[in-house]
């Protein structure tokens, strides 16, 4: 045990959780550790007005702790916004356990974090995300009952990626329709940045359209397997922002639309299924809308995935879960319109209509 503790004043000055750029009026932030299983978990609540907060568990290697705290604010933020524009009765949270996947996990760690959520009693439910499976989902699905995308042999809806691929895809012919006039992909230069789960699934569907597909990943394996599973490239450039393509899709981690890479961009379309691409919104969705590059934001078009685990809680079908992702083509087609109407970026359009939908409930919740 450390003998050295931060004094009040020190921790005033250092603002941790409220002072964080990131903190937008959480409701509530819960920091999970369990010694024994090496457990170090943050679960982040960030409104629960449409309904309880759902959203995936992601495990990373993150570089500190405050790196963690951020990414688990951003996510969760984006879930309340994902959830309020794809029209569901959810509200937005987030968890992340800090370590690698690949090294760190442990049984014994994965149901400990299940019984931490079981605590909260149904105000966060989780999911899987980069990092857990659907086999850490049935694990944590002893512990509570909080808990989506558990298999289907447990009556779960299995693995979302397929279908957060889907209404990436759908967002992606939208934003070609709108730049391009016409969502027929075939001969399109693509360039996926991530290739996991739902960029192989993404790039698949591309791939039948007949658009060329450009793939870069930090595992050559699975760059290599896309190139002969579905005939795609390996990008060889040397920076990749500035890859001469019509479209790129950003399927890995957040913020790669930033101060470095925003005028790089050659591509007139962004439509990728990693959260939070825009560093700043306000800042680079500005700088995308001012340069004429269509940028369909990333919580409107990944909502595949959550659409697919809301199935669970509702109880409706994989096809009517299909049927609701397809629409995301036109909600992405409504929200060019409303932004170029109203004169603002796309981002700023979704997270507007999203945004009146929370206050409407909020005003229907209070009049009860």
């Amino acid at each position: 045990m450390t003998t050295e503790i931060t004094t009040p004043t020190e921790l005033k000055k250092m603002d941790p959780v409220f002072g964080q750029l990131s903190f937008d009026n959480h409701e509530q932030i819960v920091f999970c550790h369990d010694k024994d299983t090496g457990l170090k978990a943050i679960i982040g609540i960030h409104n629960t007005v449409m309904g309880p907060a759902l959203g995936g568990t992601r495990m990373w290697k993150y570089a500190n702790e405050w790196e963690a705290l951020n990414d688990v604010l951003r996510l969760s933020r984006g879930m309340t916004y994902k959830s309020a524009i794809t029209g569901l009765n959810l509200g937005g949270g987030k968890a992340v356990i800090i370590g690698d996947s690949k090294h760190d996990k442990t049984p014994e760690m994965i149901t400990k974090f299940g019984q931490f959520v079981n605590s909260l009693s149904g105000k966060y439910i989780t999911a899987e995300d980069v990092g857990t499976t659907t086999a850490d989902m049935d694990r944590i699905h002893k512990e509570t009952k909080f808990v989506t995308g558990i298999s289907e042999e447990l009556g779960g809806s299995g693995n979302p990626s397929p279908v957060t691929a889907y209404g990436v895809y759908m967002g992606m012919k939208a934003a070609a329709k709108y730049k391009f006039g016409s969502d027929n992909l075939e001969g399109k230069r693509v360039l996926v940045q991530g290739n996991g789960h739902v960029g192989e699934t993404l790039i698949s569907y591309i791939r039948k359209e007949g658009a060329e597909v450009f793939v870069s990943d930090i595992h050559q394996e699975k760059m290599d397997a896309m190139v002969e599973k579905y005939g795609a490239k390996i990008f060889t450039g040397d920076d990749l922002y500035a890859a001469d393509v019509d479209i790129y899709s950003p399927c890995a981690l957040g913020a790669t639309i930033n101060d470095d890479t925003v005028y790089k961009i050659q591509a007139k379309v962004i439509a990728g299924a990693a959260n939070n691409q825009l560093a700043v919104e306000n800042v680079h969705g500005k700088i995308l809308r001012e340069r004429g590059i269509v940028y369909a934001p990333d919580f409107l078009i990944n909502a595949g995935g959550i659409i697919n685990v809301y199935g669970e809680i509702v109880k409706y079908e994989k096809g009517e879960a299909m049927r609701r992702t397809e629409n995301i083509y036109n909600t992405t087609l409504e929200i060019f319109s409303y932004a170029e109407q109203n004169n603002m970026t796309t981002q700023q359009a979704a997270m507007q209509i999203a945004e009146n939908r929370i206050e409407q409930r909020k005003k229907e919740n209070a009049s009860k």
